[in-house]
């Protein structure tokens, strides 16, 4: 199962597992475009909507895949996530970049951990290595909003879930692995995202620039397909081997100091099933 699969690498993932024979899930916000996608890269496909920005869709999931006649999940591979130009709260009254990139994918994986056979797999970023963790305010409510402040913030935010997912995987003895990654500066859809003529303007210079620099869909969904293919350990961080971390191939990376914090992590998933009201159980 691939979370935002309509576009970028998350398309490029379920492309990519769909041409090797798996059944592949695309959970996507757009069922229509969804389904073009589907036709588009062909194999085995079932389209499920999905808006990680929304609980009510998030919790509605499970009796989705149902309907659709799936039970189990061999690999759940948390891929979608989003940066915003501007400040926007959801339906739920969370920060729609927390709301989007942590605490959608933490709830969807801990109601759906009971069908998962094998390995759970959470796209971050480097760009966590920049980010302020302020647990008490992360939804921005009092400290200043910017686009990438509050993206890096997220980012974090799956790195440290990721590292008490793992910790308690091990500590159950659990026959899941799970794994972060982070694709390295991928050439997609940035000029979409921009909705101003100052953001157009930076989108371009960007696109242009993004050739030489950044790895294209196929090869930023290669880390994820690493962690599928290769013996790595649980808990490992798959990014690219290329200066500054932008364009390469898939090789076992290091993390912030912030992001191997265990207490932090502790505290960043109680908050995560304080919000969401689901709990990361693992039996």
């Amino acid at each position: 199962m691939v979370t935002g699969a309509t576009n970028g690498v998350g398309l490029a993932t379920a492309a990519a597992l769909a041409g090797a024979g798996a059944h592949v899930v695309m959970a996507v916000r757009n069922t229509e475009l969804g389904a073009r996608r589907a036709d588009e890269i062909g194999g085995r496909t079932t389209v499920i909507r999905l808006d990680l920005a929304d609980l009510s869709s998030v919790r509605g999931f499970p009796a989705r895949l149902d309907e659709a006649g799936i039970g189990g999940i061999d690999i759940l591979i948390n891929n979608a996530g989003a940066l915003f130009q501007h400040r926007t709260d959801t339906a739920d009254g969370f920060e729609a970049t927390i709301a989007t990139n942590l605490l959608g994918p933490f709830a969807l994986t801990n109601l759906l951990l009971d069908r998962v056979r094998s390995r759970i797999i959470n796209v971050g970023s480097q760009a966590h290595e920049s980010a302020t963790l302020r647990l008490s305010d992360m939804h921005l409510r009092t400290n200043k909003w910017t686009v990438m402040g509050a993206y890096a913030a997220s980012k974090l935010a799956v790195m440290l879930w990721g590292l008490e997912l793992d910790r308690r995987l091990r500590e159950a003895g659990s026959p899941i692995a799970s794994q972060l990654t982070h694709p390295g500066w991928v050439d997609s859809n940035l000029p979409a995202l921009s909705d101003t003529p100052v953001m157009r303007l930076v989108a371009r210079g960007v696109k242009l620039v993004a050739g030489p620099l950044a790895n294209d869909a196929a090869a930023g969904a290669a880390t994820t397909l690493y962690c599928i293919t290769e013996p790595i350990p649980p808990g490992s961080y798959v990014g690219v081997d290329g200066r500054f971390g932008l364009k390469g191939v898939p090789v076992l990376i290091g993390r912030s100091v912030q992001a191997c914090d265990y207490a932090a992590a502790a505290r960043l998933v109680q908050f995560a099933e304080q919000e969401t009201g689901t709990t990361l159980a693992i039996r």
